[in-house]
């Protein structure tokens, strides 16, 4: 298993839209993933739970993946949260 924290940077934070983006990227790797902010965690491959953890700008986030592609996962995923969703 592969973790990595990351600090939100987008204005909105994950909305519908960039949890769509996330949820798509992650869709594409075998591994569980699954994201965390403080005392709760979610699927990353579920829209309504991601929405769920009401994640802001500059909320940290842990994601973590558990499979034979967590280090590509995990790549892709930090990538699509730097790049801001491509949202600005």
């Amino acid at each position: 298993m592969k973790t990595t924290k990351i600090i939100i940077k987008n204005k909105v934070g994950i909305h519908a839209r960039p949890a769509s983006r996330f949820v798509s990227t992650a869709a594409g790797f075998k591994s569980n993933i699954t994201i965390t902010k403080g005392a709760s965690s979610a699927s990353a491959k579920s829209i309504t739970k991601i929405l769920s953890l009401r994640i802001k700008m500059n909320d940290e986030i842990t994601i973590s993946a558990d499979g034979d592609d967590e280090a590509e996962a995990l790549n892709a995923l930090t990538e699509l949260i730097d790049s801001k969703f491509g949202d600005e």
